[in-house]
This record gives C-alpha cells, sequence and structure tokens, in this order.
C-alpha cells in the first residue's frame, strides 16, 4: 500500500468527484482513477458506491476513511522527526499564541531562548485566544499563550503580565509640548472607534464609553495589528494594550491621549500549559521579566 494511494483516497473521499480530486492534488483524472483502484485490490474491498456517473463512499469506505487519515498523518509525523533528528532537534514544542501578542511578544522572546536551546525544534500557530485552551486541552500544542484564562482543572493557567489600555489616535504632527489640548470626547464624537480586538473588555468598555459620550460610532476590527494599522492612516481611533503599540508610539506613527473620562480596565495575558518542568519555567519567566512597562 502506497502513501499517494491514501493521499488520493482522502481526498476523493472528502470531494466525491475524482475530477475535482485530480485538480486538488495536480494529477490526472485518469490516475486518481488508478490509484483507487490499486488500493481497493490491495484492501480487496469496494471503497465507492458508482451509480450513474457518481461516486459516493461505501460503508466501509467510510470507515476507511478515518484509518487513512490516521495512517497519513503518523507517517508525516514520523518523517518530520526523523527530518528534525537529522537538524539537530532532540524535542518540539508547538507554540500557539494569540494574533494580539504574536508581533510583540514572540520575536524578541524566541530569539533569545532558541538561542539557548539550539536543539529545540519550535512551531507556531496564531490562533484566537478563544481556542487557545482546546488546543493545549486536546494536546495539539505544547504551550498556550493567550488573553483568556483557562477554564479546565486539568490545564495550569499562569499569568505572565498585565498591560493598561491606553487611548490611542492619529498622530497631529506636534510633539508634546508645543500640540494643542486634546479632548478625548472630541476625538470619540468625530471618528469611528476600532471596537473588539481584545476577547474580554470591549462590552464593558463601551458600555462606560456612551454612558459619557454620545454619537459614538463603532467599527468592529477584529485583529490588533490591522487596528493599528488602521489608526496610521487616520481612519479612526482605539483603546489597545500599552505592550502591542509600544513601538508606534515611540516612533511617533500614533499617539497616546490622556484619558481621565474613567479608569481604563488593565488586560492579562496567560500561558497555558498541562505538564510545567524546566524547561517551561525558563520560558514563562523569560515573558514574565520582558518589560511591558
Amino acid at each position: 500500500m502506497e502513501y499517494q494511494w491514501l493521499k488520493t483516497f482522502i481526498v476523493a473521499a472528502e470531494t466525491c468527484n475524482f475530477r475535482k480530486a485530480s485538480e486538488k492534488l495536480l494529477i490526472s483524472q485518469p490516475g486518481v482513477t488508478v490509484h483507487i483502484k490499486l488500493l481497493e485490490e490491495y484492501l480487496g474491498i469496494s471503497l465507492f458506491d458508482r451509480t450513474n456517473r457518481r461516486v459516493g463512499l461505501s460503508d466501509a469506505g467510510k470507515l476507511f476513511y478515518e484509518e487513512a487519515v490516521l495512517l497519513t498523518k503518523n507517517l508525516e509525523e514520523s518523517v518530520h522527526r526523523l527530518h528534525a533528528f537529522t537538524e539537530g532537534y532532540t524535542h518540539k514544542w508547538i507554540i500557539a499564541i494569540s494574533p494580539l501578542m504574536a508581533e510583540t511578544i514572540l520575536p524578541y522572546i524566541l530569539r533569545s531562548f532558541m538561542d539557548k536551546h539550539p536543539d529545540l525544534e519550535v512551531s507556531i500557530r496564531v490562533e484566537e485566544s478563544n481556542v487557545i485552551e482546546d488546543l493545549v486541552w486536546k494536546g495539539d500544542v505544547h504551550i498556550g499563550i493567550s488573553a483568556l484564562e483557562a477554564t479546565r482543572k486539568e490545564i495550569q493557567s499562569i499569568e505572565l503580565y498585565e498591560d493598561p489600555l491606553i487611548f490611542v489616535v492619529p498622530s497631529d504632527g506636534y510633539d508634546e509640548e508645543s500640540g494643542p489640548i486634546v479632548n478625548p470626547e472630541e476625538y470619540l464624537s468625530s471618528n469611528y472607534l476600532f471596537t473588539h480586538h481584545h476577547p474580554v473588555v470591549w462590552d464593558t468598555l463601551l458600555l462606560q464609553l456612551r454612558k459619557r459620550v454620545t454619537n459614538i460610532r463603532t467599527m468592529k476590527v477584529t485583529q490588533a495589528h490591522i487596528v493599528k494599522r488602521f489608526i496610521q492612516e487616520g481612519l479612526g481611533i482605539s483603546f489597545l494594550p500599552q505592550s502591542i503599540i509600544k513601538r508606534e508610539l515611540t516612533e511617533g506613527r500614533v499617539m497616546n491621549v490622556p484619558f481621565e473620562l474613567f479608569p481604563l480596565p488593565k488586560v492579562k495575558t496567560f500561558l497555558l500549559l498541562k505538564n510545567r518542568g524546566d524547561l517551561e519555567q525558563e520560558f514563562i519567566e523569560k515573558i514574565s521579566n520582558y518589560y511591558f512597562g
């Protein structure tokens, strides 16, 4: 039984159309038919029911589909482990991190950590915070870095740091001493407010804002890096964690307006994992010690 027969069968089973399978696999339609026929002969069963020029999985085909997916996954993982070994890696981490933190935390932390541990192979999955806990729980990832605390007791949830929200607007070209006095209420009533790029704070924040400012116009933008770009382009304003906007503030691409209408909340970042060893503890300490002020 050949690997390519299994891959062809999986795609054909998912499409139930040999022509579409051939297009996805970049092989000819007769090639798909040959692979399926050879696999059926090897197994001694019919994997597809063929009626009126249509194909559908047989009962045996439905059962074998799950086995074929598992077989190909195990083979691909074995080949990957072999390649990793030849490249000098002895163990592997898959880290899931939310888009909110991916571009700020990860580059610095990973560079220094991987320099110290060249035998550690690291893969990154950028995922929304609301799915990261499930990935850790199912074992799909080794570590999760999330804006949400874990709810399952099997998952350790370690608070890494707390980050203040700040009011961010487009740069007005002035420095702090020569610029005009800025009024946050004027900004809020005359610009789009980008919302829902953090999974926790926005419902409460909007409620408080609407009690104090009339005619707020909102635009839901779920990715923080897009919000930063939109603000730089003068398209609107928002509230962002200080750590993810630090570089743009330093370079003068956006501006932090003092906000005194009410105390702004702070947001937390958590590391989620099932088991904590020495290497994991070192990683936690490296993130926790990073300056987010």
